[in-house]
């Protein structure tokens, strides 16, 4: 198993904080990750791509089919509107939600991962539309052009996987998180 590294872009924007965002590309383990770290830090997970799912009985494979990247854009945003009201949660975002600005406000951990650990780890995944290509690996590159500088403008700390190991990762993120993460446990109102 290779070594995983961790690179800290900044950590004050994200404290104290009741939810947790992560961001960054497909493969990158969020949702795999994420349920971890949920576990781990007593959160409610919740993956957006499932949340669409279910609000609109179709795969985001079909919606991508039949309305468009654009029009899965715009069902993204509003339920990541809604989800973000909520508190005690970690939110699992699609890769491509970095790519309406409105959701830039939101996200704190950017999982980054080369194109190599994503192709290893997405080889029998068939559910990704934009992998839906001749030559994924080069599909994964020129997202990787496209959306890594946005990744990095919003995160306020980035984690680096070399990993296939969704346990050996979310060790070390339990355990930078809780170097650097303030999570707010719950609204504190003092009587009047």
């Amino acid at each position: 198993m290779q070594a995983m590294s961790a690179a800290f872009v900044s950590i004050g924007a994200m404290n104290p904080s009741a939810n947790l965002f992560l961001i960054g590309p497909m493969g990158a383990g969020k949702t795999t990750i994420g349920k971890r770290l949920a576990a781990r830090f007593g959160l409610s997970f919740i993956d957006l791509d499932r949340e669409i799912e279910q609000a609109t009985g179709a795969s985001v494979n079909l919606i991508f089919e039949v309305e468009g990247e654009l029009a899965f854009r715009d069902r993204e945003f509003r339920l990541l509107e809604l989800a973000s009201a909520r508190s005690g949660i970690l939110l699992a975002t699609g890769g491509g939600a970095v790519l309406r600005e409105e959701n830039r406000q939101h996200f704190v951990l950017y999982l980054q991962t080369g194109v190599d650990l994503q192709l290893a780890r997405l080889r029998r995944d068939r559910t990704r539309p934009l992998l839906r290509t001749a030559d994924p690996r080069a599909r994964l590159v020129s997202l990787a052009g496209q959306r890594n500088q946005l990744y990095q403008q919003c995160a306020d700390l980035t984690w680096t996987s070399t990993s296939l190991s969704a346990r050996a990762s979310t060790e070390g993120l339990v355990k930078t998180l809780r170097e650097h993460w303030h999570q707010q446990l719950e609204a504190r109102h003092e009587p009047v």
